[in-house]
């Protein structure tokens, strides 16, 4: 099974979490896109539910397949939030659903960047205490070259920290970083990790 095959199995699984009337959190990335696709056809199909996008990207391609998206001021409280693992939608849902390949598990996190989303002016502050951590901070870039922005016009960091070993510490001294708008360490929040592998799906619960 190709990695984009495992991702779009594991995002129609977690599109059969979705019932009727539900208010659904609708994630950032290629699995949570390969989610959003199969709840469109489910909504297609006559499910009817209201979402709230974690991104531009996501809400606009939420419309574009027929639900009904709005902002999280018009809907606060969320039933379930679908995402991948690499992604503040998450602490208004009632259940927080991470969708990942097989590729994203593994036995000490930090193999892959972590994100830290940073308000401009602080930038020069926060990559000094992100590297003073050892966490070695890189400003992200599109493709292109050109600096990459959030929705809400901050950067992203990038920390190339190696292997975490203290997650919920770690978490602490980056959240208490003045300018430091959220980190993608999310501790404690999700209910399920729905897993694609070779096998098929593997459900995850603490």
């Amino acid at each position: 099974m190709t990695q984009d095959e495992a991702k779009a199995l594991v995002g129609k699984r977690a599109a059969e979490l979705v019932e009727d009337g539900m208010r659904v959190g609708l994630g950032t990335g290629s699995t949570s896109t390969m989610f959003i696709k199969a709840l469109g056809a489910r909504v297609r199909a006559g499910l009817k539910i209201r979402c709230v996008a974690s991104s531009d990207a996501s809400h606009n391609l939420g419309l574009s397949l027929g639900m009904d998206v709005v902002t999280l001021a018009e809907l606060p409280q969320l039933d379930l939030y679908i995402d991948g693992a690499d992604e503040v939608v998450a602490s208004a849902a009632d259940r927080f659903v991470v969708v990942v390949d097989s590729s994203k598990v593994v036995p000490v996190l930090g193999r892959f960047p972590l994100p830290v989303e940073v308000v401009k002016m602080a930038l020069p502050l926060v990559e000094r205490k992100l590297d003073d951590l050892g966490l070695r901070p890189k400003l992200r870039h599109h493709p292109d070259g050109s600096v990459y922005m959030t929705d809400e016009d901050n950067f992203i960091l990038d920390c190339a920290c190696g292997t975490i070993p203290e997650p919920e510490e770690t978490a602490a001294e980056i959240r208490g970083i003045v300018g430091v708008v959220e980190h993608g360490l999310f501790l404690g929040m999700a209910s399920v990790v729905l897993v694609a592998g070779d096998d098929g799906v593997t459900e995850l619960t603490e």
